[in-house]
């Protein structure tokens, strides 16, 4: 499980550190792929496999799961950490993300995100605000209790 938010700065060459807490995790590989929100989403093997199996029942035939699954897939790409616990992202995701020096990577429970530190504190902000009315919502949703 990720949880818990880090501040790390991406070097010239994509070259990002992966919270030490996330590293065991990821010893098998990862994927990394376009997120909502404008971040970037990372999976453990095994949970991008599950993840695999919900958008394979799709159907297809509506316009804009193919988009989206088109859109999701088309980027995503299997990682692996150095020996120094770096992951070296593709541009086409640095791009995505625009992914500058200061970079944001936060635990969301099965997967990690990636964010643009300024965007990261854009959407904290923001959240915040409607913290408690989120929560109301989630409640409305599915039996949740914070």
């Amino acid at each position: 499980m990720f949880m818990g938010e880090f501040h790390h700065n991406i070097d010239a060459k994509g070259r990002l550190i992966v919270p030490a807490k996330f590293r065991a995790e990821l010893e098998q590989g990862f994927i990394l792929t376009r997120g909502m929100d404008g971040c970037i989403f990372g999976y453990p093997l095994q949970q991008w496999q599950k993840l695999e199996q919900q958008l394979q029942q799709l159907p297809l035939t509506k316009k804009k799961v193919r988009f989206f699954v088109r859109f999701f897939y088309a980027s995503a790409g299997q990682y692996q950490l150095d020996l120094q616990g770096r992951v070296n992202i593709d541009p086409v995701l640095i791009e995505y993300a625009e992914l500058k020096k200061d970079c944001v990577i936060a635990g969301v429970s099965e997967r990690f995100e990636i964010w643009n530190a300024y965007k990261w504190a854009q959407i904290s902000e923001q959240t915040a605000q409607s913290f408690d009315l989120l929560s109301e919502e989630m409640h409305d949703l599915v039996d949740f209790d914070l």
